[in-house]
């Protein structure tokens, strides 16, 4: 029997029952999750500053041992410690094939944020198992990597690689808008792809903490008086705010890039004018999500650096599954970049 925890609705507890497990169709395989984490979109969904259809098994980043595999999937496989992608694409569509954003798969299926009925309804990783669906791609994960470092890598650390993954030349400065695991891990990527001087900027002060342990000069607040004004050559906002854009635009230099990364929410209208963009020859460009080729990309980042900077002060010792509320009050506390949880 598998155990889920469902949720309802912001603001009702999580319902712990338990389904038979299923036999695997074609292209699927059923994990048996090993940790958990919790992002801070399911933080969003349970606080109602998200909307997914419910009810629902929330959580998408997460580690696992594949238990089965059904036809078109590698038997060997089977007894594998793996992560995969946290979306399911058709390879068909436009967007699949044409345009290189199976993310955005006219057919997507994404893990944790799909309702209980779609499905076997093993569709979240705050559960004791998970059913991978043909089109995820799924990855063997190094026996060098623990769970807790891995866990979040299919999620925010190769959203980040994707999105640090074509810099401007010359890259010798960057600035990053936000020091939670998006800004941390975007800081690694970034000195480890040889920019010289990495600012991150956030307002709250304990989120600065390991700015330094991972490559980065920290910022209070802004980095305007860091006399970088129109000296910089590439911006990441992971912050998730509008607020934070006038500085970036301000800081960046004639022909500079700016990614936005972390504003996935629709209360985010910018103050921004066409003129300045066009003036200024700047590049602003979205990303969401990532390919399975950036999660590949992640999962060797971690090999190439696991012994390069402190992986595991990133996330918590990890909350059994009945012990979910717990974890999540944890998780708001932002003391952790992330709460695991272990079924």
């Amino acid at each position: 029997m598998a155990q889920l925890a469902i949720f309802k609705a912001p603001g009702q507890p999580f319902e712990f029952v338990e389904r038979p497990l299923p036999a695997c169709g074609a292209g699927e395989a059923l994990v048996a999750i090993s940790l958990a984490t919790i992002c801070g979109s399911d933080l969003h969904t349970a606080d109602g500053r998200r909307q997914e259809p419910t009810p629902c098994v929330l959580g998408h980043e997460a580690v696992g041992r594949v238990m089965a595999v059904g036809p078109g999937r590698e038997p060997a496989l089977v007894g594998r410690r793996v992560t995969w992608t946290l979306t399911a694409s058709c390879g068909a569509c436009a967007p699949c094939r044409d345009w290189h954003l199976p993310q955005k798969c006219e057919r997507l299926f994404k893990y944790g944020h799909a309702a209980l009925a779609n499905g076997t309804g093993l569709n979240g990783c705050y559960a004791s198992h998970l059913l991978i669906r043909a089109g995820s791609t799924l990855l063997p994960i190094p026996d060098a990597l623990p769970d807790e470092l891995v866990a979040p890598a299919n999620c925010a650390l190769a959203t980040m690689v994707n999105a640090t993954e074509q810099l401007p030349d010359p890259c010798r400065t960057a600035v990053v808008q936000g020091a939670g695991l998006l800004g941390l891990y975007g800081c690694a990527l970034l000195r480890a792809a040889g920019v010289e001087r990495v600012i991150v900027v956030d307002s709250n002060p304990d989120r600065l903490a390991l700015v330094e342990a991972f490559g980065g000069e920290p910022a209070l607040a802004t980095a305007t008086d860091l006399a970088l004004t129109g000296r910089v050559d590439a911006v990441f906002e992971v912050a998730g705010t509008a607020a934070v854009v006038p500085e970036g635009v301000r800081l960046l230099r004639p022909g500079g890039f700016y990614a936005f990364v972390g504003m996935v929410h629709p209360a985010t209208t910018l103050a921004l004018t066409g003129e300045t963009v066009v003036r200024r020859c700047l590049t602003i460009r979205g990303f969401h999500n990532y390919t399975p080729r950036h999660l590949a990309r992640a999962l060797a980042f971690l090999c190439e650096q696991r012994n390069a900077y402190p992986w595991t002060a990133l996330v918590s010792d990890p909350f059994p599954l009945a012990n979910l509320p717990a974890a999540f009050d944890l998780a708001r506390t932002q003391r952790w970049a992330r709460v695991a949880v272990r079924p």
